[in-house]
């Protein structure tokens, strides 16, 4: 094994200001990173904690640039871009950083190279940084042979999520220090200046139109087709940029829903996208916003060339017609902009859901909810429907519609829906004061409901036999 202390005693501590030639982009822009991830707590111990490492207040962390680890005779050797260092008491964890910045994408070759380096030093794990996206940091945008990753975590962030990261953090003013916050505005202030190359996912890959083309065909697909993996990808990085999107909207964190069974295998969550893109011919995702009435839904359907974006709320069950149910969710939207808005409904058992304009809901509530003869009305769907016609397979332009589309909806929509819950229980008149349900009490009740003729339900006391 590698001696890793010989490396770091050759090795320089990430600097705030380092001094780097103006075309080590990348080196400037990783060294900015780990100082302050060392030098902010609240920052470190976020960005830490997506990483399965905790943060408290006897942890440290130090971070290291411009390293060399010896590879052996015959070898170059290896160079990655920096190296963190988590100590809390006697415990010490590890990772090395990799960082590509502008349109430079992450070699696999080169994330390989760095999970074999951690391997042969004793490194706990390899964190990659690009302008790639992954739903969560265990995602790894860069496939790798299981053998790859033997013994080493890998994780991605993306320079866009660090950014989203500090911002709430400053916006919240969850940052106790002054001279801190300070430090990380200025974090904030260099990633978003065009120089740094900090960009958001911008268009679908170059299969895009073909595989739109043979949708709207009912051509077959396969679910293995390489366009049918990449198109998956690039849509699970454009969910993942949109939930950052979201979050420094909103200044609060919002994240993709991925199912509990593939949050720690992105291969599974890729296998069943693909499955339902060529099955269905659509692409669907979740977001999940803190304390909404529920998760938005989202859509794209390739042979429709839509964008759908909904939410779905139950009904509430205090309201006997149908119609006073919908009128529920109509009143919390009575201030929306109606566009493009669309109200589904949904019955009890198998009866078929119906669907109209808002518009025509707001008009007609007694007509579209069914009338008296209809059945139970058990929850309801606010949709938002985007007709984008030839415009849903230019790659730029699908992804910009879809950006404007879902913070619009959550607009008129989300932020104004609740979710109905019971009413908590009240207390009877008759039984307002303690002594009125009193052992004594409970009991005299019961011989007087006896006598009346009473029985279970009118206050009458089942006996207990000892």
């Amino acid at each position: 094994m590698g001696d890793l202390e010989s490396v770091l005693k050759e090795s320089h501590r990430a600097r705030l200001f380092p001094v780097l030639a103006e075309t080590s982009k990348e080196g400037r822009a990783t060294s900015i990173l780990l100082a302050c991830l060392a030098s902010v707590h609240e920052f470190g111990r976020v960005m830490m904690a997506s990483l399965g490492q905790r943060v408290g207040s006897r942890a440290r962390i130090a971070a290291y640039t411009e390293l060399s680890f010896p590879m052996g005779r015959g070898e170059k050797a290896a160079r990655p871009d920096g190296l963190l260092v988590l100590e809390v008491g006697s415990r010490r964890w590890t990772a090395l950083v990799e960082a590509k910045v502008g349109a430079a994408d992450l070699a696999p070759a080169q994330v390989e190279l760095y999970c074999e380096v951690a391997r042969r030093y004793g490194i706990d794990a390899v964190v990659t940084l690009s302008n790639e996206f992954a739903a969560l940091p265990s995602h790894h945008p860069v496939a790798l042979p299981a053998a790859a990753r033997k013994k080493v975590d890998l994780y991605h962030w993306s320079w866009m999520n660090v950014l989203t990261q500090a911002t709430l953090l400053i916006d919240g003013e969850d940052v106790a220090d002054t001279d801190q916050a300070f430090i990380l505005a200025e974090l904030v202030r260099f990633l978003a200046h065009p120089s740094t190359g900090v960009k958001g996912f911008d268009r679908m890959p170059a299969s895009w139109p073909d595989l739109c083309a043979k949708a709207q065909a009912g051509a077959p697909m396969s679910a293995g087709a390489e366009a049918v993996r990449e198109t998956v990808g690039a849509w699970h990085q454009e969910v993942r940029d949109l939930s950052l999107i979201l979050s420094r909207q909103l200044t609060a964190e919002v994240e993709p829903v991925v199912p509990r069974t593939q949050r720690a295998d992105a291969e599974a969550r890729l296998k069943a996208d693909a499955e339902r893109l060529s099955q269905e011919h659509c692409l669907a995702a979740g977001l999940r916003v803190p304390d909404a009435a529920a998760p938005i839904e989202i859509r794209a359907d390739l042979r429709a060339r839509a964008i759908v974006v909904s939410m779905r709320v139950r009904a509430p069950e205090d309201r006997r017609s149908n119609r006073a149910r919908l009128g529920w969710v109509l009143k919390q939207l009575e201030a929306s902009e109606p566009d493009g808005l669309h109200v589904r409904l949904h019955y009890v058992g198998r009866a078929p859901s119906r669907q109209a304009p808002l518009t025509q809901a707001r008009a007609e509530p007694e007509e579209i909810a069914g009338g008296r003869d209809a059945p139970e009305l058990v929850s309801m769907e606010i949709l938002l429907v985007r007709d984008l016609a030839a415009r849903f397979a230019q790659r730029n332009k699908f992804i910009s519609e879809l950006e404007a589309a879902v913070p619009s909806f959550y607009e008129r929509v989300g932020q104004h829906l609740k979710g109905w819950q019971p009413r908590a229980p009240r207390l009877r008149e008759d039984r307002a004061e303690p002594e009125s349900v009193s052992v004594e009490a409970l009991a005299e009740a019961g011989e007087a409901d006896g006598d009346a003729g009473g029985g279970p339900g009118d206050g009458w006391l089942v006996p207990v036999q000892e």
